[in-house]
């Protein structure tokens, strides 16, 4: 014999309950101010004791919000885009909404665009997209009409709001470290092209050699990979000259770290090395590594109030966030002998 399945409680069995009306258990749900402190508790402990749980569906039926917000990303095993996903979710929950996201295998016009409309039909409040590459920002030109969205490093030329961190104000900041140091010049070993973060660094790196009156070395191009940061250490142990080098990303640096260390040069006496991200690892690198640190928690929270803004006020608006990065000084550094 098949025991029946417990029926589900519904808000009538709440306030039956707690000993109140419907209006008042939906008050407490939605947090109304105007419900007395012991109702409010009488109501909460009422819910825990029969397990009930709103009907989301309903619920965006009447005030025509889903309570979840859209996320685009790629690669998340890549520190940057983890990161500001994180914060993203972190922020998001803080102000009482969830959060879908669809991961791309790679960053396209096509692909983003699915992604976003996939999202729309899900009845999703807002969207962020996290767009580090031009492609991506190209597919943010064309986006659903009304549909709130903020991409996390895109362009000005999209019509779409826009949180960043200040990628040529970070570089400069590791260029003119190296420069005090006493240091000819810097080499510079960049990201992958396409990517915006890759063209804001070698931007700050080239403008703080020139402001300097400074040789400018041509980058060496590199992956965001550790193997690609060890390729390009070894290229420059070989070279003649070369005292400071300014990696685009942590993982490459501890790629140079290793291929300089192998091929007998110390670090910081012969060469010295700066990162960008400060990963969690990057402090206990050998040496410890000076680097750029980038406030991905801040990220998270200004993409969700830029966000939040256009919901509440039911129209896409425009607006540019740029976040500061800070620098860390560790012992990958030091005056040139």
């Amino acid at each position: 014999m098949t025991t029946p399945k417990r029926r589900l409680p519904v808000m009538a069995d709440v306030a039956k309950e707690a000993g109140v009306s419907h209006q008042t258990v939906s008050r407490v749900l939605n947090d109304h101010p105007n419900v007395r402190s012991d109702t409010r508790a009488r109501v909460e402990e009422a819910i825990t004791r029969l397990g009930y749980r709103r009907n989301l569906v309903a619920r965006a039926l009447v005030t025509k919000r889903s309570r979840t917000l859209g996320v685009v990303s790629f690669d998340t095993t890549l520190y940057g885009p983890a990161s500001t996903i994180y914060g993203i979710e972190q922020a998001a929950r803080t102000a009482g909404y969830f959060v879908s996201i669809v991961s791309l295998k790679s960053i396209d016009q096509a692909g983003v665009r699915d992604a976003i409309d996939y999202l729309a039909e899900q009845g999703v409040d807002g969207v962020v997209v996290v767009a580090p590459q031009r492609s991506a920002t190209r597919a943010l030109m064309n986006l659903p009409p009304g549909l709130p969205a903020v991409a996390v490093e895109g362009t000005h030329n999209a019509d779409v709001s826009v949180v960043c961190i200040d990628q040529i104000e970070g570089a400069r900041l590791a260029t003119r470290h190296l420069l005090q140091q006493g240091h000819e010049t810097v080499w510079h070993v960049s990201g992958p092209a396409d990517w915006l973060e890759t063209e804001g660094r070698i931007e700050g790196w080239r403008s703080a050699l020139v402001e300097a009156g400074r040789p400018v070395p041509e980058p060496l191009a590199g992956d965001w990979s550790a193997r690609a940061g060890y390729e390009a250490g070894k290229s420059l142990a070989a070279m003649d000259g070369v005292t400071a080098v300014f990696t685009a990303n942590d993982q490459m640096a501890l790629g140079v770290l290793r291929a300089l260390s192998e091929m007998g040069v110390r670090v910081p006496d012969q060469i010295s090395v700066v990162g960008f991200d400060d990963i969690p690892e990057s402090e206990f690198f050998s040496p410890p590594l000076t680097t750029v640190r980038q406030d991905f928690d801040v990220v998270g929270r200004h993409c969700i109030e830029v966000l939040l803004r256009q919901i509440d006020v039911g129209v896409a608006a425009y607006e540019r966030l740029v976040v500061r990065p800070s620098f860390v000084v560790r012992s990958s550094t030091a005056p040139v002998r």
